[in-house]
């Protein structure tokens, strides 16, 4: 099928009063696009989103649209008549020209597709994840060329992304996407472009899906960095033979004066390019507890508004473990993080803690923030300086490390971005010592720099992390094991995402019955991605790591107070057993990574 430009770019600019967003962007879009656009927070790619819907005008530049080409837009958020229904806001999004029989027999195709539980329910009343399904629903019924969608996994449980993604491999139309969820964009991109002041024309394009992109980011990044390095050793050595020079300046010294100064200006715009990579600082503090029990939950249940979320749950945290949550909005993942940090008391069962078990929270409302507060009475409550690891340190530079310049501070949190918020309350987390970290969406609106710095800090986060998140990526890489919420008072507990997401596929009329047809099976990968051969090159690290905690709990079983001590014991030997599965399971994915690699 041949290829058709639907929207061509040339040249374009924008910037808001003095900060430049983007300046000479040309890009053309085509009728089998499926194009992910990304970039830092604050980068202009929701902004060039709408300069190509045609909402917003670059401030320099030129786009033409193909004449015949149905272009429509996904905002980040939606707005709908709460009062009217789903099937009257379908129908609405349809023109005067189409609304006759046979689009409105679309409308029902697209409404059993979305599979809404009741087409005539009010707009108002339906939960974020439903409202997000309806304005995919609304752009689609619309039948576009090109859909331009911004964020549209904001919102969605992991059965509605699932969904999403089935959708979009399927798709007849093009579509471009900006989203900051590594494993969608993995799923359904074809090509990528990187927003960045770090490329020389300001955004890298690669053609391929996010493991392409990564291996030739890592590359053209790797190419600049040695750039940088030659030009800075031509400079040392042209600024000392001027230095040595004649007084008398002839015109051969003249012409090395002129290629040293251009010499410095290139290096000089290297130098700003390779420091735009710069992500925020984060650095958990744990208290260094030793206790081998942080918590313990047996039998748990409770119900809210005569609806069982879950019974008969049990949840052991131990220091370096993580707990993965998983289920569809409204299954009770938030409810339980209020019973584990102690805020509710469960229908039946118990929770045992620590003594003196400190647990911090990230809250996915934000309601830990005083939308009235600045940003510097944010980040610091009180005074100039905040104590972290046992260091006094200045509010310019704290907010330096989440990349906040020192002109924000006055600012009212109200103000700040989605993604900024994020890193308040993340910089908030980081001056409290904890055992337990409970993580409610912690990655909401967060940068892909940013959620790269977060994954690798939580890795080495010493104490217990339960954490709900719908981004696969950073589930995959943190959780030692996965409880399953299905809503409807059962909880299950998976090794890791790929299980749960096996055995949901290996149950199509379950799926079937609450509507949800499965995504279509991932194809095999042609070798290594470039995160699997990131993992293959630690996995040795991390297995002798493992091995190293089994030598301790086996040396703990000669200990004569251990050895009279019958529950402490059996405690023991079953933490032995954990210890040691987990070091089979890394024998075991070593050698389906090594395979893989000698297979290709």
């Amino acid at each position: 099928m041949s290829s058709n430009l639907l929207i061509n770019s040339h040249a374009i600019s924008k910037s808001y009063g003095t900060h430049t967003l983007f300046s000479d962007i040309s890009l053309g879009f085509f009728s089998d696009e499926r194009l992910g656009l990304i970039g830092p927070n604050g980068s202009g790619k929701s902004t060039l989103l709408k300069i190509f819907a045609g909402i917003e005008n670059p401030d320099s530049g030129k786009i033409v649209q193909k004449r015949d080409a149905l272009v429509v837009y996904l905002p980040q958020e939606d707005r709908f008549d709460p009062e009217k229904t789903v099937e009257e806001t379908l129908f609405h999004a349809l023109s005067e020209e189409h609304r006759e029989a046979e689009h409105y027999q679309r409308l029902r195709e697209i409404s059993r597709q979305v599979v809404f539980p009741n087409r005539e329910q009010r707009v108002g009343t339906l939960s974020g994840g439903w409202r997000k399904r309806l304005a995919i629903s609304q752009a689609l019924i619309q039948e576009p060329d090109l859909l331009l969608m911004d964020e549209p996994t904001n919102h969605l449980d992991m059965e509605g992304i699932l969904w999403l993604e089935g959708l979009l491999k399927q798709a007849s139309f093009a579509f471009v996407l900006v989203s900051h969820d590594r494993y969608f964009l993995e799923n359904t991109t074809n090509r990528i472009v990187e927003l960045n002041k770090q490329y020389p024309e300001g955004f890298l394009k690669v053609e391929g899906n996010y493991s392409s992109f990564l291996q030739k980011r890592e590359e053209m990044l790797n190419q600049q960095a040695q750039q940088e390095l030659v030009l800075s050793n031509k400079v040392h050595r042209e600024l000392n033979w001027l230095r040595r020079g004649p007084k008398a300046r002839t015109s051969k010294a003249r012409y090395r004066l002129d290629s040293a100064q251009q010499l410095q200006d290139e290096l000089g715009a290297v130098k700003a390019r390779n420091a735009q990579g710069k992500a925020a600082e984060i650095d958990f503090e744990a208290t260094q507890r030793k206790t081998k029990k942080l918590l313990e939950a047996k039998d748990l249940g409770i119900s809210r508004g005569g609806k069982q979320l879950f019974a008969h749950l049990g949840l052991q945290l131990s220091p370096g473990r993580c707990a993965g949550i998983l289920g569809r909005n409204g299954s009770g993942k938030s409810t339980l993080m209020q019973l584990l940090k102690g805020d509710l008391s469960p229908d039946s069962g118990s929770i045992k803690w620590a003594d003196g078990v400190q647990i911090v929270t990230f809250d996915q409302k934000r309601e830990q923030l005083d939308p009235t507060q600045t940003l510097k009475e944010a980040l610091c409550p009180q005074g100039d300086q905040v104590i972290f690891q046992g260091r006094a340190l200045h509010i310019a530079s704290w907010a330096k490390r989440f990349l906040f310049p020192s002109e924000k501070l006055g600012l009212p949190v109200s103000q700040l971005s989605g993604g900024e918020q994020a890193r308040v309350l993340i910089a908030n987390l980081m001056l409290k010592p904890a055992d337990i970290l409970l993580l409610d969406e912690p990655t909401n609106d967060l940068d892909i720099p940013t959620l790269e710095v977060l994954e690798e800090s939580l890795q080495d986060f010493p104490g217990a992390i339960v954490l709900i998140t719908h981004d696969r990526f950073l589930l995959d890489r943190l959780s030692d094991i996965l409880l399953y919420l299905d809503g409807h008072g059962k909880a299950e507990i998976f090794a890791d995402y790929h299980q749960w997401l096996e055995a949901r596929n290996s149950q199509p009329s379950k799926e079937a019955s609450t509507g949800h047809s499965p995504p279509p099976k991932q194809k095999v990968s042609q070798g290594l991605s470039y995160e699997e051969r990131k993992e293959l090159n630690r996995i040795e690290q991390k297995i002798s790591k493992a091995e190293q905690v089994v030598d301790a709990f086996q040396q703990r079983l000669h200990d004569p107070e251990i050895t009279s001590d019958f529950e402490r014991l059996t405690e023991l030997y079953a933490q032995l057993k954990e210890a040691e599965n987990k070091v089979a399971q890394l024998y075991q994915r070593w050698e389906e990574l090594e395979l893989i690699n000698q297979n290709n």
